[in-house]
């Protein structure tokens, strides 16, 4: 087992990454830019390291300089918790050429599958159900017209390299296909350094629906049930729940078999997630696969009483797993607490927090790094906290939400709490009838004065 692990993030996936390297006896590393002095997984870890300036270029994301901290503290281990370097296959490469463990993908397992095109490829030759679309990425745009003309109106653009709805377009008739190819091109340049392009069938009423596999060294997998992601903002997820109000027995069997196929056929190890998108007659398509653990990942182990950090750790120092498939025995909703006010079209609220009542109570549980007194940087992703609740049927865990919420106070900022609290009220979110097009025709109602 490893002796020392370097968490490569911040906020709190770190602190929660460092949480449970404690139980498990390990020492931790926080590293953190000049802007997270304050963070709580600074405060909490065994040794912190500053790692450069606010900038995430010049800390989070600079490889060299994570490098030099787990040397300088013999770190045997590197966590990169998820976004930053998480699926950044050179990185993974750097660590292994310096012996140290990168706890995720290996560079292969990542080339593999953060190229959505060559993604794609490979869960077809698995057998694995995948969206109508190109063979791989469209070299130019009569090829994108012809395409488009064999699939079917409508379709959906995608960055190759993309990610967060980044370099996507939808077309609707072929007159608007010119624009939309143009634009996401420049949009996936700009963002990724990479314009290539690809195709799938749009998917209308679409649900999105992952599933959570772990593989280990042997090529064995096994999944860990479904989380329903549908509710999301420009692609961005917002809430999540375990299991999917959509979901039915033979489908989690059939999506489940999928993932756990899709896992095996490329020799995964780590814990990552298969994401489907499933339309209206409950048909599932391959869409991603996420090699690194997800934002969501709480509300999977609360119904199925799972630590993922714990068998991320256990994997990577070799351990077998159980190759157990899980079912969930409860209903658990996750909400994510961003920093942004969501009566002003979530616009980033980064400041000082002056109050914070945090909620509790059985089934309540709360991921965070903020606290009364602590300053948001601008720099980086919005989200402060994770809200989850945990109950025997849906509807229990809805109004434990509402509850929840009610309790959790934080002045001196704007918050997403009010969306959520909407949200639980909403009639199609109650009743589980929701797609990925939700947030279309969601509108916030205006507070009374």
């Amino acid at each position: 087992m490893f002796k020392k692990i370097l968490v490569a993030n911040r906020g709190e996936i770190a602190l929660r990454v460092i949480r449970t390297c404690k139980e498990m006896g390990i020492k931790t590393v926080a590293v953190y830019s000049t802007a997270d002095a304050d963070s709580l997984h600074v405060k909490f870890a065994d040794e912190a390291v500053c790692i450069g300036p606010a900038p995430s270029s010049e800390s989070y994301l600079k490889v060299a300089n994570i490098i030099a901290a787990a040397e300088i503290t013999n770190a045997d281990a590197i966590h990169p918790g998820y976004g930053f370097l998480s699926e950044n296959a050179k990185f993974s490469k750097i660590c292994e050429e310096h012996d140290i463990k990168f706890i995720g993908a290996s560079p292969e397992m990542i080339d593999k599958m953060g190229d959505k095109a060559n993604a794609k490829a490979t869960m077809k030759a698995a057998g694995v159900p995948c969206v109508p679309g190109s063979d791989g990425v469209i070299t130019d745009f009569k090829q994108c017209e012809k395409v488009a003309k064999e699939t079917g109106y409508p379709v959906m653009l995608k960055a190759s390299a993309g990610g967060g709805g980044k370099g996507m377009r939808a077309v609707w008739k072929p007159e608007n296909l010119k624009d939309a190819w143009d634009s996401a091109r420049q949009e996936s340049k700009a963002a990724f350094g990479n314009d290539d392009m690809y195709m799938e069938k749009l998917i209308e009423e679409p649900r999105h629906i992952e599933i959570q596999v772990v593989g280990d060294s042997s090529g064995k997998a096994c999944h860990l049930s479904e989380r329903d992601c549908s509710v999301q903002r420009r692609h961005q997820k917002l809430t999540e729940e375990v299991p999917s109000p959509f979901m039915t027995d033979e489908l989690r069997d059939k999506m489940g078999k999928a993932a756990v196929k899709a896992a095996e056929y490329i020799n995964y190890e780590g814990a990552g997630t298969v994401e489907f998108l499933v339309d209206k007659h409950r048909n599932f398509y391959f869409m991603e696969m996420n090699t690194r653990i997800q934002v969501e990942h709480p509300i999977t182990e609360q119904v199925i009483d799972f630590d993922l950090i714990r068998e991320q750790i256990l994997v990577a120092a070799g351990v077998k797993i159980s190759g157990k498939n899980y079912t969930p025995n409860l209903n658990s909703i996750e909400c994510r607490i961003n920093a942004e006010d969501p009566y002003n079209d979530f616009r980033p609220s980064p400041g000082k927090i002056t109050v914070l009542h945090a909620p509790g109570g059985h089934g309540v549980r709360l991921d965070t790094h903020v606290y009364a007194g602590y300053s948001i940087p601008p720099n980086y992703d919005s989200m402060i906290a994770k809200l989850i609740t945990t109950a025997q049927t849906r509807e229990e865990a809805i109004n434990k939400m509402k509850r929840a919420l009610d309790e959790f106070v934080i002045e001196g900022i704007k918050t997403t709490i009010p969306f959520h609290r909407q949200l639980m009220d909403h009639p199609d979110y109650v009743s589980g009838n929701y797609t990925t097009k939700f947030m279309e025709d969601f509108k916030m109602e205006k507070p009374q004065d």
